[in-house]
């Protein structure tokens, strides 16, 4: 059986349409990879490696790989200690439109 190609964002874009929920769920998933990507982006610009990282949490190095991976999403506890360890902080302000 040949092998289809499929336009992933196409597929996503109908979903996002045809379903509320999904279209919920995709942002909301979204907003979570965006803020994965800027922990990664801190930790390479304060120069930790995932093992030091890892030491500084009392995680080990396999656990950061996976979440910086995405493959394993954290708590808002394990993400906000991956942020302490780096000297960062999470604060919630109120959204300007």
């Amino acid at each position: 059986m040949p092998f289809v190609k499929v336009n992933i964002e196409e597929v996503i874009e109908q979903k996002c349409q045809q379903s509320e929920s999904f279209k919920k769920n995709w942002d909301e998933s979204r907003e979570e990879y965006r803020l994965i990507g800027e922990l990664v982006q801190l930790r390479k610009a304060e120069k930790v490696t995932q093992c030091r990282l890892a030491k500084l949490t009392g995680n080990k190095q396999q656990v950061i790989s996976r979440i910086e991976n995405k493959e394993n999403m954290p708590t808002l506890r394990t993400f906000c200690n991956l942020l302490s360890a780096i000297g960062y902080e999470l604060k919630i302000v109120k959204k300007t439109n």
